[in-house]
């Protein structure tokens, strides 16, 4: 099934989420960010998240699924789907903003840092869920078994030009930090 490979990096996701909510303790309590953590999250998440899975997603699943005679409740779950995609890519976007400015020496981006990070590590697992849960097993069944496979076919292609195994190195770098 072509959500396989979905949900296999929706747990590196995760995982890389639980550094961010991990480093925003760490960061609350010493009333310190580390740039450097919050450069190697933020390039996770725009590269692989973002472009890698949300890439399959919105470039072949979704857009396959543009074609298909979706359900009402379907049809407005993908695209609150697609919303959040959007709303994830803007909060990334704050989070190096205020993270520059921080590493710049405004110490009132502080709190921008922390405001963006707990956003994010708010709204990827409520979105996650959806996915998993509520939205790719019961889409599958508008495809054939042969469209499925296309699909699996189009993701390898897809990740060809990503390289999985860095961005599970950075997140395991993240979850040996103290």
């Amino acid at each position: 099934m072509p959500i396989g490979p979905l949900m296999i990096e929706h747990r590196l996701i995760e995982r890389a989420i639980e550094q961010m909510r991990k480093e925003l303790a760490r960061a609350d309590a010493s009333k310190w960010f580390d740039v450097r953590f919050i450069d190697s999250w933020t390039d996770f998440m725009r590269t692989y998240a973002d472009q890698v899975h949300h890439g399959k997603e919105e470039r072949i699943l979704f857009h396959d699924l543009g074609t298909r005679p979706l359900s009402p409740p379907l049809k407005a779950m993908l695209a609150e789907l697609i919303a959040e995609h959007a709303k994830a890519r803007e909060t990334i976007a704050a989070l190096v903003s205020a993270r520059d400015r921080y590493g710049d020496g405004d110490n009132a981006a502080f709190a921008d840092i922390m405001t963006n990070g707990k956003a994010l590590v708010d709204l990827y697992p409520a979105h996650i869920r959806k996915e998993d849960q509520q939205f790719f097993i019961p889409v599958m069944e508008y495809f054939t078994q042969e469209e499925k496979d296309g699909m699996l076919k189009s993701f390898r292609e897809f990740d060809e030009n990503v390289i999985h195994n860095h961005y599970r190195s950075v997140v395991e770098s993240m979850e040996k930090r103290p």
